[in-house]
C-alpha cells in the first residue's frame, strides 16, 4: 500500500492529524538537509538541548514531535555531527520521535533517576569527544538563550572537564529557527493567501456595516474567524481607523493613529488591519488597508492613492537592499538612504518569521530606532529565510486639508537563491467599501 504524504499546499488548514505528518516530515528533512551545514558554519561539533515541562527551550519546541505539546519531564536532545551527517539522541524519560534513544531510566541501579540522565549526557559527551559543544544562551536573541540557570549549571557539573568546551551556540539556533525548506515556504505561502481572504472578507459589507460596525468589531470578528477556520491568531488582531480631521497624535516620538479604537465607521475612514496566524507551527504577519467610499465616490481620493504608492515604492527599495551577507543594520540603512533620495518620508520595521511571528534573525529596524538595531540588527542575512516586509509612510493628503495619514504595510516574502518573492502578491490598491 503506498501512503500519499500531504501536501500542505492543497488546502489550508490541513485536519490536525494531517499537519502532524507534515510537521514530523519536515523535521526528518531539516534534521538530515540543514542542521549539518548549519553545525558546520558555526563551528559546533555536539548541540546540546534542554528544557522542562512547561519551561521549555523555544529551540527545543522546533525539535520535538507534533504530537508533543511541550517537554516531558527534563528532556534532553544531543545532536552530534559527524562524517555522516547529524546524529539525533534524546537522553529523555520518554521515547522522543525520530531521535536515538540514549538513555533507560532504571538501568542505574541506586542512582536517583535525575543523576543517571545527566551522568548519560556525560557519557554520550566522552564517547563524542567534541571540540566544541553548544548550548543555547545568548544576550542578543531571546529564542536563542532557552537553557535556564539551572539546567546550566546541572549540565557543567555533570560534563566536568568537558564543560571547559561549552560555547554559545546563537549562530547555530539563530540559523535553525530562521532556514526555511522549499516545502515551508510553499506553506507559507497558501497561509498568506489565506490570510489574506479573510482580510478580504472582513473588509466587506459581510462584515462592515457602515454607521454602526466599529473597529474593534472587524477585530474580533477576525480573531472568530480564524478559530472557526481552524487556526489561531498568535496575536490579537488589530484594526485601527483614520478619519479626516482627527491628526495623527505622538506617541513616544512617533506619529499614530488617533481614532479610538471602538469608534464607529464611517464613510471616508481609513481602516487598516494588522494579523497573524499560527497553522503548520509556522506564523504569518500582515497588515492592509481599506477606503470606506463616500455617497458617489468610486475610488480613494488621491492623496490616499499616493501614500500608498510611497508605500510600495518604499517595499521595493527594501527589498533590493535586503542582500545576503548584509546585516539587517546595513539593509535597514541602505532602504532609507534611497528613500531619504526620493523624499519618501517613512519607517522600515521588518523582521523574519516563521516558527515564531517575531522571528530570529536579522532585525530590519523597529518602529520606535530607525537608527539600527543593537544586537539583533548586527545579524547578517541569509537565503532560504522568509520575512514580514513591515513598513510605514507618512504623507499630507490634500483632500484631507493637507492632514497627514500614516499608511502601514506588512506582507509575507521569501528570500531565496532567486531573490525575494511575495508570498501571495502585495496590495497595490485600496480595498473599498461601500458607503452602505
Amino acid at each position: 500500500m503506498t501512503v500519499v504524504a500531504p501536501d500542505p499546499t492543497r488546502t489550508v488548514p490541513l485536519p490536525l492529524r494531517e499537519q502532524a505528518d507534515v510537521r514530523d516530515r519536515w523535521l526528518s528533512q531539516r534534521l538530515l538537509d540543514v542542521l549539518p551545514g548549519l553545525m558546520d558554519r558555526a563551528g559546533i561539533d555536539l548541540w546540546i538541548v534542554v528544557g522542562r515541562e512547561y519551561n521549555e527551550d523555544p529551540v527545543l519546541a522546533t525539535l520535538l514531535p507534533a504530537t508533543w505539546l511541550s517537554a516531558r519531564r527534563r528532556t534532553i536532545l544531543v545532536l552530534h555531527r559527524s562524517d555522516d551527517g547529524v546524529t539525533p539522541a534524546a537522553v529523555s524519560r520518554y521515547p522522543v520521535g525520530q531521535f536515538l534513544p540514549a538513555w533507560t531510566p532504571g538501568s542505574t541501579t541506586g542512582e536517583p533517576p535525575e543523576h543517571a540522565q545527566w551522568a548519560e549526557v556525560r557519557r554520550f559527551v566522552e564517547q563524542a569527544d567534541p571540540r566544541r559543544i553548544g548550548i543555547d544562551v545568548s544576550e542578543r536573541f531571546a529564542l536563542a538563550d532557552g537553557l535556564s540557570h539551572t539546567d546550566h549549571r546541572l549540565l557543567t557539573e555533570a560534563l566536568g572537564p568537558y564543560a571547559d568546551r561549552l560555547v554559545p551556540a546563537e549562530e547555530l539556533a539563530v540559523g535553525w529557527l530562521e532556514t526555511r525548506l522549499p516545502e515551508e515556504i510553499a506553506a507559507l505561502r497558501a497561509l498568506n493567501r489565506l490570510v489574506h481572504e479573510t482580510i478580504a472578507e472582513a473588509f466587506s459589507p459581510a462584515v462592515v456595516t457602515v454607521g454602526t460596525t466599529t473597529a474593534l468589531d472587524v477585530a474580533w470578528w477576525i480573531r472568530q474567524r480564524f478559530h472557526d477556520l481552524g487556526v489561531e491568531p498568535w496575536f490579537q488582531p488589530g484594526v485601527v481607523l483614520q478619519r479626516c480631521g482627527v491628526p495623527l497624535a505622538e506617541e513616544q516620538g512617533t506619529l499614530l493613529p488617533a481614532v479610538p479604537y471602538d469608534s464607529v465607521v464611517r464613510p471616508g475612514d481609513l481602516l487598516h488591519c494588522d494579523v497573524g496566524l499560527t497553522s503548520l507551527g509556522l506564523r504569518t504577519d500582515t497588515q492592509r488597508n481599506a477606503y470606506v467610499l463616500r455617497p458617489g465616490e468610486t475610488a480613494a481620493p488621491d492623496g490616499l492613492r499616493a501614500a500608498l504608492r510611497a508605500a510600495n515604492r518604499l517595499q521595493d527599495l527594501t527589498t533590493t537592499a535586503l542582500q545576503p551577507g548584509r546585516t539587517g543594520n546595513e539593509v535597514l540603512a541602505a532602504a532609507r538612504a534611497a528613500a531619504a533620495a526620493e523624499g519618501i518620508d517613512g519607517d522600515i520595521y521588518s523582521h523574519p518569521v516563521g516558527y515564531h511571528g517575531h522571528g530570529a534573525g536579522p532585525a530590519i529596524g523597529q518602529w520606535d530606532e530607525q537608527r539600527g538595531v543593537p544586537g539583533a540588527g548586527d545579524y547578517p542575512v541569509h537565503p532560504h529565510t522568509v520575512y514580514a516586509l513591515e513598513l510605514a509612510v507618512r504623507r499630507p493628503v490634500p483632500e484631507w486639508g493637507g492632514q497627514c495619514v500614516r499608511l502601514g504595510l506588512e506582507e509575507g516574502i521569501a528570500l531565496t537563491d532567486d531573490g525575494v518573492e511575495y508570498l501571495d502578491g502585495r496590495q497595490t490598491g485600496f480595498v473599498l467599501i461601500p458607503p452602505g
